[in-house]
């Protein structure tokens, strides 16, 4: 590991007794800032304005970024929904929570019940809890909010306006608002020409809103998707879906200002996981977990632009931190980025193990400032593609059109994987050329090996025992 990007004890195990502190009574409840934070559901990095789209209306979104901090290299440990938002709310990698895929129906991933999530935490310290939208945790009890506000996790407007009772009130609050846009909805609009999915949209739309409708002709075919009318097609349904909760987004900034709150609450936008588009979601590559990162601090008025490494492990440290909650030194897998000393070289990791219970595919991952190791350990087997993204009309353009590439990636390396891939994310942002078989690159490689096993020790990764019995 390199500097203190990652503070872990001398040896986490599944179950560490290691655990945050309780709050002190003496913090003033009425001193602390309320705390917001927006997940929105398979939102690629390269589909908001403030990120340099020129096509796509995010309007709410880049004023957010235009007072607050926009974050250049913020990125997701598990590009899996469950898995992810176990994660942002426990601050474990999902090897270690226990959440290793999807939790609902059949798959029934459950995170252990010794986990103890920023919410409980938070409750315990003072704080009013309470969430709204998209939830796939569990159990419960872990996951704990003190109130759970019933709306339409598609109508943005209804879900800001349900969160009333807790936005007012003179304690502190922390709310958890949950997009489910723009995640694929599965119906084909068979009406529209390349009938395409349709990402939540609806003809009648939703109350409060303002539909945007794009012209596939118009939207930007991002380097890892194949150039078919079919990917345009649905890159239209999907730009709709994210100007849609963008506009949800206005709503709670103000709402938040009507009420003479914003100035004090720290609002943190992220997404679980990268676009529902193959060569993204589910990946650990770069489209699959960078992400897009806006926070606005308390008081932050001036717009800034960080290119620190900022990891989804971080989250629950950085709101304690805000709310002066004391935690064990060690206990989380990231810490309070907010107040990281950015002299230190900067990586991250990444642990992905499944998707949905039958998508077996352990991936874990050490992503530097310049190189990023992928081990594949389940490298004799081929990728498991996530239903939703099978399905879709753009990868089954590719099969139908018999493509050898998927945007830039050729279809045979994306559906058979070596147990190492190692990249120059610098000279090869696209991660086509595999440099691990290279002798030139021997002692980076063994270097990132060594970073990656050290980080599976730490974290008490269960599959670090790949490394001796296979």
């Amino acid at each position: 590991m390199k500097g203190a990007f990652f503070v872990f004890a001398s040896v986490l195990l599944l179950h560490s007794a290691c655990t945050p502190e309780a709050a002190p009574a003496s913090l003033r409840a009425d001193a602390r800032p309320n705390l917001v934070l927006i997940v929105a559901d398979d939102h690629g990095k390269d589909a908001l304005g403030c990120y340099g789209n020129p096509v796509i209306k995010t309007p709410h979104l880049d004023a957010l970024a235009a007072t607050g901090t926009r974050y250049d290299r913020a990125f997701c440990t598990t590009s899996s929904c469950s898995a992810s938002r176990s994660v942002i709310l426990s601050g474990l990698h999902n090897h270690r929570n226990g959440q290793f895929g999807h939790e609902h129906d059949f798959h029934h991933f459950l995170s252990y019940d010794t986990v103890q999530s920023l919410p409980v935490l938070l409750a315990a310290a003072g704080y009013r809890t309470g969430h709204v939208g998209k939830f796939h945790l569990g159990p419960e009890q872990v996951y704990h909010f003190q109130e759970r506000f019933v709306a339409d996790a598609r109508s943005p407007m209804e879900m800001v306006e349900a969160t009333t009772p807790l936005l007012d009130g003179a304690s502190p609050f922390f709310l958890y608002l949950a997009f489910s846009d723009p995640h694929r909805d599965g119906q084909f609009r068979q009406a529209l020409p390349h009938a395409p999915d349709g990402f939540g949209n609806r003809p009648e739309s939703y109350p409060g809103i303002t539909e945007v409708i794009y012209d596939p002709a118009e939207v930007i075919v991002p380097d890892y998707l194949p150039e078919t009318p079919e990917t345009r097609a649905e890159l239209a349904q999907y730009y709709q879906s994210v100007s849609r909760l963008d506009q949800g987004v206005g709503k709670l900034v103000a709402a938040l200002r009507a009420r003479g709150k914003l100035e004090n609450t720290i609002i943190i936008y992220i997404s679980d996981n990268g676009a529902a588009f193959p060569g993204a979601k589910t990946t650990l590559y770069e489209p699959g977990m960078q992400l897009p990162c806006i926070v606005k601090n308390v008081g932050q008025t001036e717009r800034k632009v960080s290119d620190l490494m900022v990891s989804w492990t971080d989250v629950v440290p950085t709101f304690l931190s805000a709310a002066g909650v004391p935690y064990a030194p060690g206990y989380f897998h990231g810490d309070d980025f907010l107040a990281r000393d950015t002299t230190v070289e900067q990586m991250v990791f990444a642990s992905h193990t499944f998707h949905e219970i039958t998508m077996y595919y352990p991936m874990r991952v050490a992503r530097g400032e310049r190189y990023k190791l992928i081990v594949n350990f389940a490298d004799g087997l081929s990728y498991p593609f996530a239903s939703d993204l099978y399905e879709s009309k753009t990868w089954q353009s590719v099969l139908n059109r018999e493509l050898a590439t998927l945007g830039t990636k050729r279809i045979d390396n994306f559906l058979q994987r070596p147990r190492f891939e190692l990249y120059d994310v610098l000279a090869d942002p696209g991660e086509t050329n595999n440099l691990a078989g290279n002798p030139a690159y021997a002692g980076i490689l063994e270097g990132l090996i060594g970073e990656v096993r050290e980080f599976q020790r730490r974290a008490g990764d269960p599959w670090v025992v790949k490394w001796a019995y296979e």
